[in-house]
């Protein structure tokens, strides 16, 4: 009869300990539990285990103190790491270390059998691991949160700083999608690079190309600007068809920008971004469908605000020390005022709770935030439609101007706010005249009462193709 594999648990809460045991032995696993890292340490040494689950602050020693000991005693022994404090840093020193999974608390249990049984079948690889994750030992990590649901984005992040894998990153404008960027950046292989943020919602269509790929004149452009680090493609949804083709090259080696520094093509690691449906793009023909493959080898969703309320006190208190260490007023801010912040649809995400701080830093003289003046903040002016009629077009371009504007960066948007509006409204007015006249440009251009060149013009220029089925 084969002899059970054996788990080694380390723990301090008894309730834990008891609770692992019960369901690995059930299992038809042999469990040993310790409330300590000496004991742990012990039984390592001696030989003992096939797989370890542990806590990481014990009583008497910290794991990351001495999972170095237990990677030199027994490299192939797989560890599996639990931690109350779920933060990014715990997520990176649990990869750095080598582990094979890391598991925040509270955990499901049924998860956590499942990990155990591909670490007994899979040995773990610690010699890569380590070489593949790099540790920031700042504790003042851009992303703020212990949720469940940012959880996950640490862990992925965790698994994905050593690679340098092609990263998708989703997420509603505002959600904190280029601070995933640059943690990938900065705690990865190329953090000695430069990391290069582009905006393709904020450069007029007809200078794509010239940005990213360099102009005649000289200027590079920011893909050889990135040479050696990585380049970030936010809003990759509003990239036009044109420069798609060309930065698909780019991905198989056909471009032949070469860097001036080198002499060579540039190396660059891309990472995107986008706050809309890429697969919806491509199903409507202007968004690549190859290049969509291409970006999406590693995708991360960031969860938007309305998802993780719980971190709103975390998040409020840290943009309020930044407040205040930028010259604003310092404020704290009394749980009746967290509770009437999480009951906010957040529209704007992370971005909008941070300027509605900034904004009650610099207007209210109180030293204490209240409900009272964060209800009186996030109290809109009601745009509101005559009651006999529909809401008109004008009330509801406001509605959508409002929210944007509060989701920016102290609520100013970026550069060429006028052209991206008029191109977010043409394109759908074109694309319904053209879906309602079936395709035929001229009667499209007699409805819209534009001259039909001028159509055929502007539809190049958004990137609108024929309507499918004419």
């Amino acid at each position: 009869m084969a002899t059970a594999q054996k788990i080694l648990v380390a723990d301090d809460d008894a309730s834990i300990r008891l609770v692992l045991s019960q369901a690995f032995s059930r299992l038809g696993y042999d469990v040993r539990a310790t409330g300590n890292a000496t004991t742990l340490l012990k039984w390592v040494t001696d030989g003992d285990g096939d797989l370890v689950i542990t806590d990481v602050v014990m009583p008497d020693e910290n794991l990351f103190d001495i999972l170095p000991r237990i990677r030199k005693l027994r490299p192939n022994l797989p560890v599996i790491v639990m931690s109350a404090q779920n933060t990014l840093l715990t997520a990176i020193n649990a990869a750095e270390g080598g582990v094979f999974d890391y598991m925040p608390k509270p955990f499901d249990l049924d998860d956590m059998a499942a990990i155990a049984k591909r670490a007994l079948e899979r040995p773990a690889t610690t010699e890569l691991a380590r070489e593949q994750a790099r540790a920031v030992r700042d504790e003042r990590l851009p992303l703020i949160g212990r949720s469940a649901p940012m959880q996950e984005v640490y862990r992925t992040i965790a698994r994905l700083v050593g690679a340098d894998l092609t990263v998708l990153i989703l997420g509603e404008s505002g959600a904190g999608k280029e601070l995933v960027a640059r943690a990938l950046h900065d705690l990865g292989r190329r953090r000695d690079g430069r990391f290069v943020a582009i905006s393709l919602a904020a450069i007029p269509r007809d200078r794509v190309d010239s940005e990213l790929f360099g102009r005649a004149d000289g200027d590079p452009g920011r893909l050889v600007e990135a040479d050696g680090g990585t380049l970030f493609l936010d809003e990759i949804g509003d990239m036009p068809l044109d420069s798609q083709t060309r930065l698909l090259r780019v991905f198989d080696g056909a471009d032949p920008a070469v860097s001036p520094r080198t002499g060579r093509r540039p190396n660059v690691r891309v990472i995107a971004a986008t706050n809309r449906d890429l697969r919806g793009l491509v199903a409507q023909g202007l968004f690549r469908e190859d290049l969509y493959f291409r970006l999406n080898v590693a995708p991360i969703r960031v969860p938007p605000l309305r998802e993780r309320v719980e971190d709103i006190p975390e998040l409020a208190r840290a943009f309020l020390l930044r407040a205040s260490r930028e010259g604003l007023p310092g404020k704290t801010i009394d749980q009746g005022a967290f509770d009437r912040l999480k009951q906010h649809p957040w529209p704007g995400n992370v971005r909008e709770l941070e300027n509605l701080m900034r904004r009650i830093c610099a207007l209210y003289a109180e030293p204490t935030i209240s409900a009272r003046i964060v209800e009186r903040e996030l109290a809109e002016p009601t745009i509101s439609a005559v009651d006999e009629g529909p809401v008109s077009l004008a009330a509801l371009v406001e509605r959508h101007l409002t929210s944007y504007f509060a989701s920016q960066a102290d609520g100013i948007p970026p550069p060429g706010l006028y052209d991206r509006i008029l191109a977010d409204m043409e394109r759908p007015l074109f694309q319904l005249t053209l879906a309602a006249t079936r395709g035929n440009q001229m009667r499209a251009a007699e409805v819209l009462g534009l001259n039909r060149n001028t159509l055929r013009k502007r539809l190049t220029d958004l990137g609108i193709g024929p309507v499918k089925g004419q």
